[in-house]
């Protein structure tokens, strides 16, 4: 048997659709590219959409390899080295910050998006990796 309660609003908490998650995607390629005028204006117009709604955070492209570095621990001592890095097999070149509902939700927009690289540059090849934020619950 099912029984039903009726809680006073002002003691409910949060709605479960109200709870948000946040992923990170990030975007890579073993042959880094720039990307077309096509891609960009078509990557803007979903930006602008998902930003007016809500739901994307923060986005942005790298600059190439050439210009970052890289800081390790090893061997007991931290290490700076300068870019380019020969030995990258995958370059990331873009991330974006999403607050979306679920996993299912933040596949479907990365589908969305790497569906644009396919439509706008053709022969490229590519990865976005879509990952949740650990431990973060919507505060």
């Amino acid at each position: 048997m099912l029984i039903r309660q009726t809680i006073p609003a002002r003691c409910r908490g949060p709605r479960l659709e109200e709870f948000k998650m946040r992923f990170m995607y990030l975007v890579t390629s073993a042959l880094p590219a720039a990307p077309t005028p096509e891609l960009m204006e078509a990557m803007h117009k979903l930006a602008d959409r998902e930003i007016k709604a809500g739901r994307m955070l923060d986005s942005g492209g790298l600059t190439p390899m050439a210009s970052g570095a890289r800081v390790s621990v090893s061997d007991g001592g931290v290490k700076v080295l300068d870019g380019p890095f020969i030995e990258a097999k995958e370059v990331v070149g873009g991330y974006a910050i999403f607050e979306l509902s679920s996993k299912e939700e933040a596949v479907a927009s990365a589908v969305e998006f790497m569906q644009l690289h396919k439509d706008h540059m053709p022969g490229w090849q590519g990865t976005c990796e879509v990952r949740p934020y650990a431990g973060f619950a919507g505060t």
